[in-house]
């Protein structure tokens, strides 16, 4: 054993860079670093802001899996994008995550800054709204809270005239030969979906028999899974915000808790859960 420090560039690390990309040069750390400013100097406003930014960052690469993973399907190659649907899972296994961290924070330390961020919140997160948008979820209300950027309100626009995550899915399944309703594969894609009987019966031939069908039935899971992990981000979400405010109303005017619990009872892949009882 020796203290004696040791020089990495006798191991070959570069420790020169002078003109030459170094690891903040290429994660451009500078500015990711620079964009925490807080408005008070309240200790847990720097946790409040890096909280929502890092989530900001991992709904980035949610919508970036989002996007590869319906091209995909698409194309009728699913199983090349089940690696896309797991690691959205996990993206949401990493924002939940995140909930504990915040959770440190008392309603005493929220209250130190909470008046000062005016009417922002959360709620009017336009990658969020994307990603819900992406997988199904289309209420055009929520187009509202971005009207005053259009280049936002553009790329939510661009979204509703795309197929969903499901929708792509069941036209896949269509061409595959599955039995899927005309009236599901012609639907106004502007709309939230609806859960209906015939693609509740297609997706119970699946599990009753997955041997024979066992690309759509994997498919299902993968969906399920998602599903699954968004769920506990949103319940999460409920509970972190009961354990710091309370039933206060959100800074974004909705009625907090309230209006959040509500959103728990959304089902994105309906007929993929009514199923489990059916079987």
């Amino acid at each position: 054993m020796t203290n004696t420090p040791l020089d990495p560039a006798t191991d070959g690390a570069q420790m020169a860079f002078d003109g030459r990309m170094s690891y903040g040069d290429y994660l451009a750390i500078d500015a990711v670093l620079g964009a925490q400013r807080p408005l008070t100097a309240a200790h847990d406003e720097m946790l409040f802001i890096i909280q929502h930014q890092t989530s900001e960052l991992w709904m980035k690469l949610a919508l970036h899996e989002l996007d590869a993973a319906r091209r995909l399907i698409a194309a009728d190659t699913p199983q090349q994008a089940f690696k896309m649907l797991s690691r959205i899972a996990r993206i949401f296994e990493q924002l939940n995550n995140a909930w504990d961290v915040l959770r440190t924070m008392t309603p005493s330390d929220y209250s130190t800054f909470r008046d000062d961020l005016g009417q922002s919140s959360g709620f009017q997160s336009w990658q969020y709204r994307l990603i819900e948008f992406a997988v199904g979820n289309r209420n055009l209300a929520m187009l509202r809270p971005h009207a005053h950027r259009p280049d936002l309100a553009a790329r939510l626009e661009a979204e509703l005239a795309r197929p969903s995550l499901y929708d792509e899915a069941l036209r896949h399944l269509h061409r595959a030969g599955l039995p899927v309703p005309h009236e599901v594969l012609t639907r106004d894609l502007r709309q939230t979906w609806v859960a209906h009987p015939g693609v509740r019966a297609m997706w119970e031939g699946v599990y009753r028999d997955p041997q024979a069908h066992w690309a759509a039935y994997e498919l299902a899971e993968k969906l399920v899974d998602f599903e699954d992990y968004f769920r506990r981000w949103r319940f999460n979400h409920v509970t972190a915000v009961e354990r710091v405010i309370g039933f206060k109303r959100g800074t974004g005017g909705t009625s907090g808790v309230a209006y959040l619990r509500r959103m728990l009872e959304v089902q994105l892949f309906p007929e993929l859960w009514d199923l489990r009882t059916i079987l």
